[in-house]
C-alpha cells in the first residue's frame, strides 16, 4: 500500500484533530496502527503524551492503601446442653450352680471312649519305581538313586616296580583292552588299585553290572536343569 497525497492529508488532519492511531488506520483502510504511528513520526507531526503515568501520586497512594477489613462473621449461638439422663440400675447376673464332679468324670470317660474308637488311617504305600532297561539288559539308576561320592584319595605314594601280592589276579592299566570292563576300583596311587576286567557289554566300555552305574535314566524335560554356560567362544547351549 502506497502513501498518496490524499492519504497523507487525511492522516495530518485526523492526527491534529486528536484522533487515535487505531481510528486513523480504520479510516484509511489497508494500514495498521503501527504503520500510522511510524508515518506520523516520519512526517514530523507533534508527538502525543502517553496516557500511562507511572509516577502518578494518586495511583501510588491507591496501590499502597491497605485493603478494607472484612466484616466479622456473626457469632454462632452455643448449642443447648442435653438434659441429664436418669441413672441406670445395674442388675447382677444370675448365679449358675456348677455341675457335680461325678457328671464331669462321666463326660471325660465318654470322650476318651470316642477317641479310642477313632479308626487308624494306614499310611499310603510308596509309588513303585519304574526301571529303565538299557542295551544288554542292565538296569539304569532312577533319578535320586545316585551313589554317594567316594572319599577323596589319600596322598599319592610311589608304586613299586614289581606288582605286590595284593594285585595278584587283578586287571592293571597294562592289561586293559577293548574286550574287558574298564571300571576303576579304588584310588590311583594305592597298591591295590585295579580295574573290573569282566567281559564288556557290546557297544559299551563297561560290563553289564557297571553300565547300570555309569548310565542313568533321563529326567523328564520339565525337571531337567539348564546346562551350564560354556566358556567364551564356545557354541551356545540350546
Amino acid at each position: 500500500m502506497s502513501w498518496t497525497d490524499e492519504r497523507i492529508d487525511t492522516l495530518r488532519r485526523m492526527w491534529e484533530a486528536g484522533q487515535t492511531a487505531s481510528q486513523i488506520a480504520e479510516e484509511l483502510g489497508g494500514v495498521s496502527r503501527n504503520a500510522v504511528i511510524g508515518k506520523a513520526h516520519r512526517l514530523g507531526l507533534q508527538s502525543r503524551p502517553s496516557p500511562v503515568k507511572p509516577n502518578d501520586p494518586a495511583a501510588v497512594k491507591a496501590a499502597a492503601a491497605p485493603p478494607a477489613p472484612k466484616p466479622a462473621a456473626p457469632a454462632v449461638a452455643a448449642p443447648l446442653a442435653a438434659p441429664p439422663r436418669p441413672p441406670v440400675e445395674r442388675v447382677a447376673p444370675p448365679v449358675v450352680a456348677a455341675p457335680p464332679v461325678a457328671e464331669i468324670e462321666d463326660e471325660v470317660e465318654d470322650d476318651t471312649e470316642v477317641e479310642a474308637e477313632a479308626p487308624v488311617v494306614a499310611p499310603r504305600p510308596a509309588p513303585p519305581i519304574l526301571r529303565s532297561v538299557g542295551p544288554g539288559g542292565f538296569l539304569r539308576q532312577a533319578p535320586g538313586e545316585q551313589q554317594a561320592p567316594i572319599t577323596p584319595a589319600p596322598p599319592r605314594r610311589l608304586v613299586p616296580a614289581k606288582p605286590s601280592a595284593e594285585m595278584a589276579g587283578k586287571t592293571t592299566l597294562l592289561d586293559l583292552n577293548d574286550k574287558i570292563c574298564k571300571w576303576p576300583l579304588g584310588h590311583p596311587g594305592e597298591p591295590d588299585f585295579h580295574f573290573c576286567g569282566e567281559k564288556v557289554n557290546p557297544g559299551f566300555p563297561y560290563c553289564v553290572g557297571h553300565c547300570g552305574h555309569a548310565y542313568q535314566a533321563q529326567l523328564p524335560r520339565r525337571d531337567r536343569r539348564p546346562t551350564p554356560p560354556l566358556p567364551f567362544g564356545g557354541p551356545r547351549a540350546r
